[in-house]
């Protein structure tokens, strides 16, 4: 390293360190003329000096610009403005939740030994990056307290201009620079540059068609990546335009992934002065943003609260991810190993297994189908069977026309005209705007997010029915009350919906309660004569994992399908008509190439989180798609997806005795494979 790189004298010390390959020469500018030329040759027209001044649009469909120099009529606009991005969304009324924030990199006079060779290198413990520049070293940072800009709005008379220079705010990153790189010592600052970029909740950028008008797309927000990003996002959209749907699984930077409050200027102002650091800060299991919380709160966050919760946030909800005993201190100690929470988390799932816990559950997303067609509607979207009697709960998923799962949900058939969905916390926009745009002009069905109306709290384990019994007049036994059933009943002096269904495998009902009522459930279940023990989401995981409940964004994406995932027992494959289901029947009969398996460690020790290498005699064979540890079971599990040698899915006689292994850490580790439930594989404890 010291005689290819003498002027990083990097010695032994790389901590942190990232050497990346390549001339780092690539220049934005150049770039962008270079495609603009191509765009040309091939017929595009590129028009320069023109200011949009608003965003023309009808019947929720996009129709053109409006510019200082007239107008142009346009079947689909794609809003690229970067740092203006939430300005131009505001002219359409779309929410882009992105924000500018200063950018700070100084370039050094000329240094002697640099050949255009030279790495880039990333120091993630120090914030910084280092790069060749023309014969110069550039250093940048992502500094961990960043400083938003132009909250007022950008000046009209700003186009990627400098800005004042602060190097006070840039003074701690040279200071660890200086000792980094000692020849920064020896060697002039050329260029002392402060610019804005913008920057998004969540430091991923921004794909997709806008949720609130149709034809009008996004590509904005890219947090400093654009460039190395450009060439996959202009393919991927393209295609996504002509398509109407993404060509592959975007979900992690689709805009429906974000909530409408999110592009408010109070909530951006704090999380982006956290979210530009966190590009090069460890990015820990589980870790939780700091800035912009408690925004969105159950009703009973204060309750659970003084309980010893310790919350953790998604979508802006503030969700309990699990209590800490008396003494303990709610609080996260992050590491890449067994955290500050794992016993506490260990002994709420126990009581789960055990006993009884209860969840608060309120974040689930939950929409009202309504109408004369609601049935028809909800048959041709989702892969079961809709049209059952009123009372009863139908797992199932709704899937595009390459019969990719789109979304994994319940839905209850409240009437014969009225369905209530229920969904996860961060597929809530996702899944609305799934339905609305699947539902054709005419047909007789009304669609309501009642997310914020309704309350849920899960009662589930072995005594469930035993606690819920004498607080309600209802027949809670099996005979009465069945798995997959719905029913209003009273509990103390409310009135709530109760949903028979898991999602932990065990005994329990989910209680849908309307939020004026939900503090007075609560404490009717918790004055018991022996209450549930609390639990909260990391319990929740992993009490999934052992029974191998799927999860949408991680074990299910669009580009899987209900055969891939194990999930045919939720397909009707009587029904007439529903989306996807002419590739369904092809794949059914041609068979799939790959499967989702499950799987467990030999040793207990290790931990597995998502994304670890399967191995099958020396040969990988797929990635796990989420991770947990099993408490009940004794070691870590994990759920991927895996296609044989020879291209072919396993079927349950290929796992049996199988030397599978999967990658932690550069380490193999030893693991048993299997299609059913490590837990519980035959379903009896839902059934009790």
């Amino acid at each position: 390293m010291q005689e290819l790189y003498p002027l990083l004298d990097l010695k032994d010390d790389v901590k942190g360190g990232i050497l990346i390959p390549g001339d780092g020469q690539a220049d934005p500018a150049n770039i962008a003329h270079a495609l603009a030329k191509g765009a040309r040759n091939n017929g595009a027209k590129v028009i320069e000096g023109v200011k949009v001044t608003g965003i023309d649009k009808a019947d929720g469909r996009v129709t053109g610009v409006t510019t200082d120099q007239g107008h142009i009529q346009a079947e689909v606009v794609v809003n690229c403005a970067g740092m203006w991005g939430r300005e131009v969304g505001r002219m359409a009324g779309v929410s882009v939740p992105l924000q500018a924030c200063e950018h700070f990199y100084i370039v050094t006079e000329q240094m002697p030994g640099l050949d255009g060779k030279l790495p880039v290198l990333r120091v993630p413990d120090e914030c910084t990056y280092y790069k060749e520049d023309a014969g110069r070293l550039l250093l940048g940072c992502f500094e961990p307290n960043a400083k938003p800009w132009g909250l007022e709005g950008i000046p009209e008379d700003f186009c990627f201009d400098a800005l004042p220079e602060d190097f006070e705010h840039f003074e701690p990153i040279l200071s660890q620079a200086l000792e980094r790189v000692p020849a920064l010592q020896e060697v002039g600052i050329h260029t002392f540059f402060n610019g804005p970029e913008s920057f998004t909740p969540d430091d991923r950028y921004i794909l997709g068609e806008a949720p609130e008008l149709q034809n009008f797309y996004l590509a904005c927000g890219f947090n400093s990546i654009g460039i190395q990003s450009a060439g996959g996002v202009g393919k991927a959209l393209a295609e996504w335009i002509e398509a109407g749907e993404p060509p592959f699984d975007l979900s992690d930077v689709d805009i429906r992934r974000l909530q409408p409050f999110q592009a408010n200027r109070t909530y951006l102002e704090a999380r982006v002065s956290e979210t530009l650091g966190l590009l090069y800060d460890d990015h820990f299991p589980f870790r939780q943003y700091e800035t912009a919380r408690q925004v969105r709160r159950t009703p009973l966050h204060d309750a659970l609260r003084q309980r010893g919760a310790c919350f953790g946030e998604l979508a802006g909800w503030e969700r309990p991810n699990w209590f800490a005993p008396e003494g303990v201190a709610p609080v996260y100690d992050y590491s890449w190993g067994r955290q500050n929470w794992f016993d506490h988390s260990a002994a709420e799932h126990r009581a789960v297994r055990h006993d009884c816990g209860l969840f608060d559950l309120s974040t689930f997303a939950k929409f009202l189908v309504q109408g004369p067609d609601a049935a028809q509607f909800l048959n041709r979207v989702s892969a079961a069977q809709m049209d059952v009697a009123p009372g009863r709960v139908v797992y199932t998923q709704w899937l595009n026309a390459r019969g990719g799962i789109e979304a994994d949900l319940t839905v209850t058939r409240l009437a014969e005209d009225r369905y209530m969905v229920v969904t996860a916390a961060g597929s809530q926009r996702h899944d609305f705007v799934w339905l609305q745009r699947n539902l054709p002009e005419g047909e007789r069905v009304y669609l309501t997010d009642v997310t914020s109306g309704m309350a849920v709290i899960g009662v589930m384990g072995p005594r469930a029915r035993d606690l819920l019994q004498p607080l309600t007049t209802a027949d809670l036994s099996d005979a009465a009350f069945p798995f997959g059933a719905s029913r209003q009943i009273e509990l103390g002096s409310a009135l709530v919906q109760a949903l028979r269904i898991t999602y932990v495998g065990e005994l329990g009902w989910e209680l849908y309660i309307p939020t004026e009522f939900t503090g007075h459930v609560f404490e009717t279940i918790m004055a018991a004569s022996k209450p549930p023990a609390l639990a909260g989401l990391h319990a929740l995981n992993s009490l999934r994992m052992e029974c191998g409940y799927r999860h949408w964004g991680d074990d299910l994406t669009d580009e899987d399908t209900p055969l891939e995932a194990g999930l045919s027992f939720a397909v009707d494959w009587t029904k007439a008509d529903f989306n996807g289901q002419e590739v369904l029947l092809k794949q059914k009969q041609a068979g799939v190439g790959r499967r989702l398996v499950q799987f467990r460690l030999a040793d207990p020790a290790p931990l597995l989180y998502h994304d670890e290498p399967v191995w099958l005699d020396g040969q990988r064979v797929g990635h796990l798609t989420s991770g947990a540890y099993g408490h009940e079971i004794g070691t870590a599990l994990g759920m991927g997806y895996v296609t044989l040698p020879g291209g072919r899915a396993p079927r349950a006689a290929d796992l049996e005795g199988a030397d599978f292994e999967l990658e932690i850490g550069r380490q193999h580790c030893r693991a048993r494979a299997s299609l059913k439930p490590f837990f519980d594989p035959k379903r009896e404890r839902i059934r009790m």
